[in-house]
């Protein structure tokens, strides 16, 4: 009852097989296509030849055989198209591969790249410089995938105090390039935005085209905030990276190069303090020989002014007492001269050299002339007194 309502898987897959085998124009066909991604492992090359209608994956034994084409050139493949029913998937296999000029995707890089340098894209004086320090980052990137996680793990191993804001964008495939530009456009107007990264993983040429359009770097061109472009490998250039202020080779590079390194910071504040500590440390000690050495100065000059001033002293006392003595004796000359004149004029002087003074009723006798017969007068001696009667 199964069998006659459902087919089985290999039932599908050896039916599909068979048509891709009867198919004459399937077989030992000339494929003309540009080489999208190209890797070979144990002598055997896998690559995706495309246009811009899609790709085919192509298998080439015995790759050694063949130069090694770049990503970008357009070659011409001879081979059969295989369905491999294990796998369930369709393959081109190539026995032979040759160049064939330059590729679609390629001309079509340029081609936007010479327009968008004529109308000043990448003029140096549109770059705008990054911030020294950054405290909130913008990330336009896939949400899944190891490239927001490596920004993160360096971000936080850097400078966990920065913040990470995430605009989850298609970053291949259809719509991938408006997603991208919407998601630049948005932190363009974030106001608490230091820099945008706008980043992806490595991949195949057309997994790299949202980055090669004109609305991608038209919104990298007029964001007002710094943008780093972080998209595929080391080896891989796409418009983006010309019109970004800064090209990192890799997402991690980028976020090395937009968060500043916190433990340099710290380093830096122990020299400045250790530096700071060292010159107030070394200013005191040059303030405070300055300042002995000038109480020494003081000292020593207080010194030779008090020992000059008490030389001084002694020699102004010296001459004061000198000018005293002289006064004095001066004097004190006077004063004997003087103090002669007044014991010369002491009527008790005269007395003490055995004269005697006559006295009546205490005027002084001068004359005998004075003496009148019978009155009494006083006889005055040195030594006391006596009386007696004129005659």
């Amino acid at each position: 009852m199964m069998s006659e309502q459902y087919l089985s898987v290999g039932q599908v897959n050896n039916y599909i097989k068979n048509i891709f085998d009867a198919e004459f124009m399937l077989q030992n066909i000339c494929v003309y296509g540009e080489i999208s991604s190209y890797k070979i492992s144990n002598n055997i090359a896998y690559f995706n030849l495309a246009d811009e209608t899609g790709i085919l994956p192509c298998v080439l034994f015995n790759a050694s055989r063949f130069n090694v084409p770049n990503i970008g050139d357009t070659v011409l493949v001879v081979g059969s198209v295989l369905y491999y029913v294990k796998g369930g998937k369709l393959s081109f296999n190539a026995n032979h591969i040759a160049p064939y000029g330059k590729g679609l995707l390629y001309e079509n890089f340029l081609k936007l790249k010479n327009e968008l340098e004529q109308k000043g894209y990448f003029a140096s004086e549109h770059k705008k410089p990054l911030p020294e320090r950054v405290s909130r980052i913008g990330v336009v990137s896939s949400s899944t995938g190891a490239v927001i996680q490596d920004i993160i793990n360096v971000t936080t191993r850097r400078n966990p105090t920065v913040d990470i804001v995430l605009f989850p964008v298609k970053v291949q495939g259809v719509g991938a390039e408006e997603e991208i530009a919407k998601g630049i456009n948005f932190f363009s107007e974030y106001e608490d935005i230091d820099v945008v990264i706008v980043a992806r993983g490595g991949g195949s040429a057309e997994d790299l085209q949202p980055f090669n359009t004109e609305i991608v770097a038209t919104a990298t061109y007029n964001c007002k905030k710094p943008i780093v472009s972080a998209v595929g490998h080391e080896t891989d250039f796409t418009i983006i990276d010309f019109v970004a202020d800064l090209r990192a080779p890799t997402p991690s590079a980028a976020a090395e190069c937009v968060v500043n390194d916190i433990g340099n910071d710290y380093a830096m504040i122990d020299n400045l303090y250790n530096y700071c500590y060292d010159n107030i440390i070394d200013k005191i000690s040059e303030l405070t020989d300055n300042s002995n050495k000038l109480l020494e100065k003081i000292y020593y000059i207080s010194s030779n002014i008090i020992e000059k001033n008490n030389n001084l002293i002694d020699r102004l006392s010296i001459k004061i007492n000198h000018n005293i003595d002289v006064v004095v004796t001066k004097y004190q000359n006077q004063l004997d001269i003087l103090k002669n004149r007044l014991d010369g004029l002491n009527p008790e002087i005269p007395l003490e050299k055995g004269y005697v003074r006559v006295e009546n009723n205490c005027t002084t006798i001068k004359s005998s002339n004075d003496i009148s017969s019978g009155k009494q007068y006083n006889l005055i001696f040195a030594d006391g007194t006596a009386k007696v009667r004129g005659e």
